[in-house]
């Protein structure tokens, strides 16, 4: 029987986790993370990473100094599906990235090699304004293109002129695939968000963000990109009240699940499942009744 590859696809809260667990369980399938902040250690509480990581591979890869994109994603994550596939074994992806989801099951191509380690503690230690003004010397026509306040992407397009590699093309094993999606209601999401980061406050979130901030890193890093931390930061710093934190952190986090449905709409051959009953609805779309 040719193994299964299944991607659990949805915005933040919307219950992706708990069924991918449990097709996991009925597949005796391997899961595989496909969220681009739980690949940072220490950030746990905030990116809510699932509670038994020892399930899953591709959580806990960098330091929140460290950058991380699709493309390192990618070819980590294909080195394993062709080890799983080798073994026989069915494969779970799951997470809100959805580009992460998109360039795996999609085989994009124009994915290169990470850079230098060198060049990349290089730009890590200049600042923002610095690496800004270097692309706009180098290609101007890009600096047009992207947002300039993201650290991350400008630093990618500049490590890219500065250390070009030849494009990746890589092809999935010959997998049974299929990508489900859970996308309950609106208002259904907004309520499981505010719950979320009430939850997340009272496990310790600012707690976590204190640790990370004693341990020198910057609220400038790659990491701390994530929802909400560097909202904490800022509490933490006494520049904004704990409610205020916590309510900008919900708003964010409401908008950043409405640009992953807009995703999911232009997602190639998703199926969105019923909401009455996911599980139900996956097993008969993934044949296991």
């Amino acid at each position: 029987m040719i193994p299964k590859l299944i991607a659990v696809m949805g915005p933040t809260a919307s219950g992706k986790t708990e069924l991918a667990e449990r097709l996991a369980d009925e597949l005796d399938a391997q899961l595989i993370n496909a969220d681009a902040f739980q690949v940072y250690r220490g950030l746990d509480i905030g990116t809510a990473k699932p509670e038994t990581r020892d399930r899953y591979l591709l959580l806990d890869l960098k330091k929140p100094d460290e950058t991380f994109g699709v493309g390192e994603y990618v070819q980590r994550a294909h080195r394993e599906l062709e080890r799983l596939y080798g073994e026989g074994r069915n494969v779970v992806v799951v997470g809100g990235t959805g580009l992460y989801v998109r360039a795996l099951f999609e085989s994009y191509d124009g994915m290169g090699d990470a850079p230098p380690a060198e060049l990349r503690e290089f730009l890590n230690a200049k600042p923002l304004e610095r690496l800004v003004e270097r692309l706009r010397e180098l290609d101007p026509e890009r600096a047009e293109k992207i947002d300039l306040q993201n650290r991350v992407r400008v630093q990618r397009s500049l490590e890219r002129i500065l250390a070009p590699s030849p494009s990746i093309g890589l092809a999935l094993p010959p997998f049974c695939k299929a990508k489900l999606a859970v996308v309950p209601d609106v208002p259904i999401t907004d309520e499981r968000v505010a719950r979320r980061i009430e939850t997340m406050m009272q496990n310790g979130w600012v707690e976590e963000v204190r640790r990370i901030r004693s341990e020198g890193y910057s609220c400038e890093d790659p990491g701390l990109r994530a929802i909400g931390y560097r909202t904490l930061w800022r509490y933490i710093e006494k520049e904004v009240e704990l409610g205020e934190a916590v309510a900008t952190t919900i708003a964010e986090t409401r908008r950043y699940a409405k640009r992953q449905r807009t995703w999911l709409r232009s997602e190639p051959n998703l199926i969105e499942l019923d909401m009455g009953d996911a599980l139900a609805d996956a097993r008969r779309h993934l044949n296991m009744q």
